[in-house]
């Protein structure tokens, strides 16, 4: 049990007695958090204010009544008045010591698996296929990665599911280059730098970007439409074609994934649901919820009304079409085939579709439908995110304006992360610091392991639903709120370890008292603590900065620390061992925060 949920169920009795309200006490516990300022306490309580209203009474009054109900504990040493009613609440220090000791025993660091455990399926990354993975797939793949392991933590289970695009118009493009354009010796050579070039051949010929390839008009795009819908048909030259294709192009995604290390558990492509949607449409016009309208097939808005006319459209929801006049599905007849497969399938209780927000309406309008259809019982939620921007605050792009494909990427932030630590290094060894040697392989992996951190620590430190800049600077700076300062405080906990020549292993078989005289150590504990908290509140909102936040606000306490109280230089034995845990502990919760956001830790930097 985390320490809010313990102090909230410590005020949940006397709260009941005095709403008059009993479904708002809820509402009133949750207004118990980690306090803004700690001179003023561990938590505060807000729900004063509020309840006053309720009964009649002035907020400061009825909190000094609230705080008189206060049973004796072991808890909480003072809750004190402040403000307009506010309560704030001083945890008492033994208490503090046989958390942090029984946190220090565990393996999961007091986090609790959840007693009601869910059945999740997350579709995350969704990349097409044809192409080289850009910037525009790294939210939805790195979001949707740290969501899977949290909830997974939490110990929800938990399907990651790639719905890949492996049957659209970029097929078409493929399959037009290889017929008009292709090399084959450079085919044989390497497909998949053949056909990535292609892509990209034929989608300039076309003068296609990536937002309009299935819009874009012109001889040559309607040339790979017509390539795709034979493909759609059955043509045995295209479904050749598309076969021999796939081992490539899936190959061109492997070792981007394995560098993010993302491991999803299926990829279940457009393809796969091809022959399923027939009989989404047939069901649906049987169940009545599907009308045909002008020879296609469309599901009405939640009215029941198909827009006759474009002043019709601008005010109503749009309905869902699901087969065109040409007899050609959707994306919304494939995302409804998906569903249902996944489950009977899988059986979710609730489905996350890790999509930027632009996809909004679709989603609103798909969940609204699959429910119509009889999926009611499944929580549907469209798990939205922002753009990536440059740092003129427009949609991140090569210098030449293309898009920027995710493996240069991944490479730049690799090399700046070589040299990032070259330069400490240096600056370390010239101020007279003991700084091993290491060898070039370990150098790569530091630097890898630094360099992809920082691009995904900075996607995943503010929240999802908002825009960031992309700024390698800022992204690998060794201050502030970044993985390379959380990966940097990890390595100097270990490296406190290795100066006093301590097995880790044996100390914590013989985990020493912990004490918390010191403001500094006592506000390190409380910090600790709080991660079973934080991880909570990443799972039940599907927010990964919340584990940031909480990584942030862990190392500033550490760090104030390390200032303030000598480890291996403590007073006494006994008061060295008491911090040594501390250290180890940091060191324990960030690696595990940062596993959970997927990314990993080095021992020295």
């Amino acid at each position: 049990m985390s320490l809010v949920v313990a102090i909230r169920d410590m005020f949940e009795p006397i709260l009941a007695e005095m709403s008059p309200d009993r479904a708002k006490v809820a509402d009133y516990l949750a207004m118990v958090k980690p306090a803004a300022n700690a001179d003023h306490g561990d938590y505060q309580a807000n729900f004063a204010m509020a309840l006053a209203k309720a009964v009649g009474q002035k907020p400061p009054e009825l909190a000094k009544t609230i705080i008189a109900k206060i049973p004796a504990n072991h808890l909480i040493e003072s809750a004190t008045v402040a403000g307009p009613g506010f309560i704030n609440i001083k945890l008492k220090p033994s208490h503090l010591e046989s958390r942090i000791a029984a946190m220090a025993r565990d393996e999961r660091l007091g986090v609790p698996t959840v007693a009601k455990p869910k059945s999740f399926v997350v579709d995350l990354s969704g990349p097409n296929v044809a192409k080289p993975l850009h910037v525009g797939h790294l939210r939805s793949t790195i979001i949707g990665d740290a969501l899977v392991r949290i909830l997974r933590f939490c110990g929800h289970t938990v399907v990651g599911d790639n719905h890949l695009g492996d049957w659209g118009t970029q097929f078409g493009i493929l399959i037009y280059g290889y017929k008009h354009h292709r090399d084959d010796a450079a085919y044989a050579a390497d497909p998949v730098r053949e056909l990535a070039r292609l892509y990209i051949l034929v989608r300039n010929l076309a003068k296609a970007s990536d937002d309009d390839e299935d819009t874009a008009t012109g001889d040559i795009m309607d040339a790979c439409r017509k390539e795709t819908a034979k493909l759609h048909a059955g043509d045995p030259e295209n479904v050749a074609l598309w076969q021999k294709f796939m081992p490539a192009c899936l190959e061109m995604l492997r070792p981007i994934y394995e560098r993010l290390d993302v491991k999803i558990d299926h990829a279940l492509g457009e393809s796969f649901y091809h022959g399923m949607l027939p009989g989404v449409v047939s069901d649906l016009l049987e169940k009545g919820i599907a009308v045909e309208s002008n020879g296609a097939v469309v599901v009405p808005n939640a009215k029941g009304i198909i827009p006759k006319d474009d002043e019709q459209a601008k005010k109503e929801e749009p309905p869902a079409l699901i087969r065109k006049r040409d007899g050609a599905f959707t994306y919304t007849t494939t995302d409804l085939a998906t569903i249902k497969y996944r489950v009977e399938t899988w059986k979710p209780d609730v489905m996350l579709y890790v999509v930027d927000a632009r996809q909004a309406l679709h989603f609103k309008t798909l969940f609204a439908n699959a429910k119509r259809w009889g999926y009611a019982n499944v929580d549907f939620q469209h798990i939205q995110f922002g753009s990536i921007l440059g740092r003129d605050k427009k949609p991140y792009r090569t210098r030449d304006g293309g898009t920027v494909e995710l493996a240069a990427l991944l490479d730049e932030a690799a090399e700046l992360g070589l040299k990032k630590y070259e330069e400490s290094y240096a600056s370390r060894k010239a101020v007279g610091h003991e700084v091993p040697e290491l060898t070039d392989e370990v150098k790569r992996t530091i630097a890898e392991t630094v360099g992809y951190g920082a691009v995904k620590y900075a996607d995943l430190s503010g929240n999802r639903t908002s825009d960031y800049i992309f700024d390698y600077d800022k992204m690998l700076a060794t201050e502030g709120n970044t993985a390379t300062y959380m990966q940097y405080a990890y390595a100097r906990c270990r490296s406190i370890f290795r100066k006093g020549d301590i097995d880790e292993t044996a100390f914590r078989s013989k985990l020493p008292a912990v004490s918390n005289t010191t403001p500094q150590e006592r506000a390190l504990v409380v910090q600790l603590l709080k991660l079973p908290e934080a991880i909570e509140a990443a799972a039940a909102e599907y927010l990964p900065h919340y584990l940031t936040a909480y990584l942030w606000d862990l190392a500033k306490a550490y760090s104030t620390f390390f200032e303030a109280c000598p480890v291996l230089k403590a007073e006494t034995p006994d008061l060295r061992d008491s911090r040594l845990v501390l250290v180890d502990l940091v060191a324990r919760a960030i690696q595990l925060v940062l596993n959970l956001l997927g990314i990993r830790t080095v021992e020295r930097m």
